[in-house]
C-alpha cells in the first residue's frame, strides 16, 4: 500500500503509538513510502533540529531511504496548492504523483483537506483504524 508519511509522524514514531506502528509497517516492508527530495530534505532537517541527528535511530532510517527500502523517488511532482501552509503541499504533491492511498499526518492543515483527489488525509489513529488488519500481520 502507497502511503506518504508526513514529519510530523516521523518525530512520533521514536515514542510509542501508532505513528511508531506505522513507520515500523513501513520498515517491515508492509507499506510503500511515496517520497520527493523535498519531503526528505524536511525529514532530516526536522530530526536533526529535533536532537535526533547523529542517533542510531536517524542513521537507520538514511540508510532505509538510501537502499530505497520499500520506497518510491520521485524527483518531479505536480505544482498544487491545496493547502493553508504552502509547506504542507509537497506531501499532497507526492501523493498525487505516485498514485498514493493515503497521507499519514498530525498536521491540522492537512487533516482539514480531508481528501484529494481519491487520497485520503488521516490521522495515525484514523489510518490504524482503518489499516488494523494489515498491522497484524
Amino acid at each position: 500500500m502507497k502511503v506518504v508519511v508526513d514529519t510530523n509522524i516521523f518525530v512520533s514514531s521514536f515514542f510509542e503509538g501508532h505513528s511508531k506502528t506505522i513507520v515500523d509497517m513501513w520498515k517491515e516492508g508492509r507499506l510503500t513510502l511515496c517520497l520527493a527530495n523535498t519531503i526528505i530534505d524536511e525529514y532530516i532537517a526536522v530530526l536533526t533540529r529535533t536532537g535526533l541527528g547523529g542517533t542510531s535511530e536517524l542513521g537507520e532510517l538514511l540508510s532505509l531511504f538510501r537502499t530505497g527500502h520499500c520506497c518510491l523517488f520521485t524527483i518531479q511532482t505536480p505544482s498544487l496548492s491545496t493547502s493553508e501552509d504552502p509547506d504542507d503541499d509537497k506531501f499532497i504533491e507526492a501523493a498525487a504523483a505516485h498514485g498514493a492511498v493515503s497521507i499519514v499526518s498530525g498536521d491540522r492543515h492537512l487533516k482539514k483537506i480531508g481528501k484529494y483527489a481519491g487520497i485520503t488525509i488521516v490521522s495515525p489513529r484514523e489510518f490504524m483504524d482503518a489499516h488494523s488488519s494489515d498491522a497484524d500481520k
